[in-house]
């Protein structure tokens, strides 16, 4: 499979497929393709629908097969960018919500539960994250820019609320309570950090949906006149 992401602010990947080689997405993220992609809309077994399900994603996938040499590109929901990633055994990744695009059929979707019930409440993702795992390439969603570091051992990164993307699963989380009454009451910022420790990579994204939609709050006039 080749591919190349295309266009910015809400940029499209498209997929260059050998015969027999097939595409899943959890969603209708498919934008065009060419006539000879055979569609397949499997839940692939209760419990895994059911766990796709629970970490936000569709309880169905469906698989997208090429009959001969096809193409397939899938679109971004939201403006930002397309990261791919190389997933291997020995190399899972976590991943937000409702952060998976498209992968190619290797790849396998579950559900993440954060081991520190506190991140999960207070850190800014959720108790439920989504975990990849499998051999293959899967293409995430990142809201606003993507910006990867690799910690090593013990090394810590402190991210605010939703702006974690992706981590490797060899990464922990936890969470940070802003310290001090003003920081908290007048910083703006909120109550909690999330805080990520190596060894493995982070990646952080710029503008998560939840911090444009508060952005774009003050201007929408929800009051009658």
């Amino acid at each position: 499979m080749k591919y190349q992401v295309i266009g910015e602010p809400m940029p499209v990947v498209v997929c260059e497929l050998e015969g027999g080689e097939s595409m899943i997405t959890e969603r209708g993220s498919m934008c065009w393709m060419s006539p000879n992609m055979e569609m397949q809309t499997s839940a692939g077994g209760f419990g895994k629908a059911f766990g796709r399900m629970f970490s936000g994603e569709s309880m169905f996938q469906n698989i997208y097969t090429a009959k001969g040499a096809g193409m397939i590109a899938f679109a971004s929901s939201f403006p930002g960018s397309i990261k791919a990633v190389e997933i291997t055994p020995d190399r899972p990744v976590v991943v937000q919500k409702s952060g998976f695009l498209a992968s190619e059929s290797g790849v396998e979707l579950s559900v993440f539960f954060q081991k520190k019930a506190g991140a999960g409440f207070f850190g800014g993702e959720g108790f439920i994250m989504q975990k990849l795992s499998g051999h293959g390439t899967a293409f995430l969603e990142v809201d606003g820019y993507a910006v990867e570091y690799e910690l090593q051992a013990g090394q810590q990164i402190v991210v605010d609320t939703g702006n974690l993307a992706m981590i490797d699963a060899t990464c922990s989380i936890d969470i940070q309570t802003v310290k001090g009454v003003k920081n908290v009451l007048f910083g703006g910022e909120g109550m909690f950090n999330t805080v990520v420790s190596g060894p493995g990579r982070v990646v952080l994204q710029t503008m998560p949906v939840s911090g444009f939609a508060s952005a774009l709050a003050p201007f929408f006039n929800t009051g009658s006149k």
